[in-house]
């Protein structure tokens, strides 16, 4: 039951090596990614049933037993990021099939996507800070390819301050791994956990999670996030929808795994750092969003607001709040993915990137339109779509918290999201259409398709947020009660 946990790294690795042999088989690699994305939602589903009856699941590697071996753990909180991490997969590659092109499909995207998603499940699944890095620069690796795919100059521009800003992370993190362990002596997660509890946050393990702080914000665009809109807005639609959809999402686990399960002890240093940090992300998102015309800058800005507002639960870290912060996670991977597929479908229906040269495209395809409002007002909060629920418990435990300014800041955000949307909506959605009959060209319904799953997605989220709520709930727990992760993983063989 266990050797579960560590399939959805292992599935979309070995299929991804099988699909560069296959190649010249454009379909048939089509139909085995999707079916890969497919199987793996449907095992993320029964890992989540079987976490929410029995417990906490690990595997211990080669039979060596916690904290000398390698271990993958699932709990509720990475299972269902592993689950919505899939599933946006696998609509993202619904729409490539239609988008992408074979000239780009024969330059091994589909095994490249299955290495990124590799990653990113990783990512979520490890109970070890090295396999960390290691599920990080598998991502990283996979996204450096991806992020070029067509060659054009400007993704060659924007990909070279993504990879920099990527490495010299990723240098940063090895320096933190080297600290940690030189300090404690292990980097099993949760016995770092046990040995911080034990000896006390003294004024090095501060400054080394800072450190840690520092990497993940980079990764996550937490304040660092300069790197973002640009490298966001010039790969192909399919893949710049995985990017905003997840890959921000890895750093936000990190952050939140790191400062719920082992450097908690300091919140007055870490979680106001965090949540100052919080702050300022919003504001210069906002400004960001508010600023430019261009359709994928300003989602890529909506991206980060979205990592802003998530740590804001961080920062306040009640049960509440970390509660609606992972509702918001899993709202915002389905909302990003979609917005950023509505932004690519726009571009290529008018071959033009700003939407003030845009007019009337709902008359062209109503769904179409109506499917950006709902994401819209899914984004802002607007009840009884996804984003209210995050939204509002968010909120709420910033009162009760009295952290007056982040919730201030929160509701600010939710107006500029609004507003900004709303901007494109008006003059690009409604209006006349600029498009004439003879000109017109119908929106494929391999675009439209994914489109229409992810809005059902998010309206489904919403609607049905009670059906989430006991694995939610047992997530927020978890992350809140360090002792059930630690005794899941050292407390004894299973």
């Amino acid at each position: 039951m266990n050797n579960l946990v560590v399939l959805p790294l292992i599935i979309p690795i070995m299929v991804g090596v099988i699909l560069v042999f296959l190649r010249p088989y454009i379909r048939l690699q089509r139909v085995i990614s999707l079916l890969t994305m497919i199987g793996v939602s449907g095992l993320s589903i029964y890992m989540l049933n079987v976490i929410q009856t029995d417990g906490i699941i690990r595997l211990d590697f080669g039979g060596w037993k916690p904290p000398f071996g390698i271990l993958f753990v699932g709990d509720s909180f990475a299972v269902l990021l592993v689950l919505t991490a899939s599933i946006v997969t696998a609509v993202c590659l619904i729409y490539a099939f239609s988008s992408i092109g074979e000239k780009h499909e024969k330059m091994f995207f589909y095994p490249f996507v299955l290495f990124l998603i590799a990653g990113v499940n990783g990512s979520f699944l490890t109970g070890d800070l090295f396999n960390l890095f290691v599920c990080f620069e598998l991502m990283l690796l996979a996204s450096y390819a991806l992020v070029t795919l067509g060659g054009e100059k400007v993704q060659l521009r924007e990909s070279i301050k993504y990879v920099v800003i990527n490495v010299l992370a990723s240098w940063f993190f090895l320096v933190a791994l080297a600290y940690l362990y030189g300090t404690l002596g292990t980097l099993n997660m949760a016995h770092i956990s046990e040995r911080v509890a034990e000896a006390g946050q003294d004024p090095l393990l501060t400054t080394i999670s800072i450190v840690f702080l520092l990497v993940f914000s980079l990764k996550a665009g937490l304040l660092l996030f300069f790197w973002l809109p640009g490298s966001y807005s010039v790969p192909p639609t399919a893949v710049a929808a995985l990017f905003g959809a997840l890959l921000t999402k890895v750093g936000i686990y990190a952050l939140f795994r790191m400062f719920t399960l082992i450097f908690y002890h300091e919140p007055s240093i870490t979680h106001q750092l965090i949540g100052i940090m919080a702050g300022v992300t919003i504001i210069l998102g906002c400004m960001g969003a508010l600023a430019y015309k261009d359709v994928r800058l300003i989602v890529s800005y909506n991206v980060v607001i979205a990592v802003g507002f998530i740590l804001i639960g961080l920062a306040i870290a009640t049960p509440t709040a970390i509660e609606g912060s992972i509702y918001y996670i899993i709202h915002d991977m389905i909302a990003k993915a979609l917005l950023f597929l509505l932004a690519g479908a726009m571009i290529k229906m008018t071959g033009v990137t700003k939407f003030d040269q845009m007019s009337g495209l709902i008359r062209n395809s109503p769904i179409f339109g109506w499917m950006f409002f709902i994401v819209t007002c899914s984004l802002a909060g607007i009840p009884p779509l996804s984003g209210f629920v995050g939204k509002i418990l968010v909120g709420q435990s910033a009162i009760e918290a009295g952290s007056y300014v982040l919730l201030a800041l929160a509701f600010f955000s939710s107006i500029v999201v609004l507003y900004s949307l709303l901007r494109i909506f008006l003059n690009a959605i409604f209006g006349e259409t600029i498009i004439s009959k003879e000109d017109e060209v119908p929106l494929k319904k391999g675009l439209l398709i994914p489109v229409v799953l992810l809005g059902f997605g998010t309206i489904s989220l919403g609607l049905g947020a009670e059906a989430l709520a006991d694995y939610v709930s047992n997530a927020a727990y978890t992350l809140t009660n360090p002792a059930v992760y630690i005794e899941a993983v050292l407390g004894g063989d299973e």
